[in-house]
């Protein structure tokens, strides 16, 4: 038999319709804001608008429905509606279990992680547009939760990331004088310390400021 030719693409994976790919894809539809608030989520129709039997498409709707992304309505599954309550629970979560990351990355920290922390924290102060502010502020917030080295809680906090950007206000904006960098600077300098509770302190602060920051952009989204 003639061996394959190492130029060739890879052959295609048999099944196309797996529970895995149609609950990656619904996830990422769902948090890009494909669908409403609201919007009712159906078998027939999500099997017709991606191609594939309903079969995974049902399986991942549960999966969503576990990691709080959806929830059961009479007609099966609706998007999660936006809520400020729920926000100030989510808040008391991640305040809580955040606040300990910041406190643990002070005490287990390496100086690959402070360094990994201060680049992301370089690369936002040098950013001058106000729309790459955001995915540099959460990509500092990952290099924390690494420097704390405890998977069980950055993934806790990443499912809570999840939720908090279903959450997000239809109309934001980018503030160009959003202060997370010279916050992310206050907790750094904690870390780099060793201060446990001074990190834990400030991450508590930095939390608590856009918790009421993004309470009071769903207010003026009118809820």
């Amino acid at each position: 038999m003639a061996a394959a030719d190492p130029s060739s693409p890879p052959a295609r994976p048999a099944r196309f319709d797996s529970t895995d790919l149609q609950y990656a894809r619904l996830r990422k539809d769902i948090l890009n804001g494909a669908f409403a608030p609201g919007t009712i989520l159906l078998e027939t129709a999500l099997s017709a608008k991606y191609g594939v039997s309903r079969t995974p498409v049902r399986e991942a709707l549960g999966r969503l429905a576990q990691d709080g992304l959806i929830e059961r309505s009479t007609r099966g599954f609706r998007i999660r509606q936006r809520n400020p309550e729920e926000i100030l629970e989510i808040y008391e979560a991640r305040i809580a279990l955040e606040g300990r990351s910041a406190e643990l990355a002070a005490r287990n920290r390496t100086d690959i992680d402070l360094a990994r922390m201060a680049y992301v924290l370089d690369e936002r102060r040098a950013e001058a547009d106000p729309a790459q502010f955001g995915p540099l502020n959460n990509k500092w917030h990952d290099a924390l939760r690494l420097s704390a080295h405890n998977a069980t809680i950055s993934d806790l906090l990443a499912r809570l990331d999840s939720l908090l950007l279903l959450l997000r206000p239809r109309t934001f904006t980018p503030q160009p004088d959003d202060r997370s960098a010279e916050e992310h600077a206050v907790i750094l300098a904690a870390i780099a310390a060793g201060d446990q509770a001074a990190a834990g302190a400030a991450m508590a602060d930095h939390l608590c400021r856009m918790r009421d920051w993004r309470i009071q952009s769903l207010i003026k989204d009118g809820m």
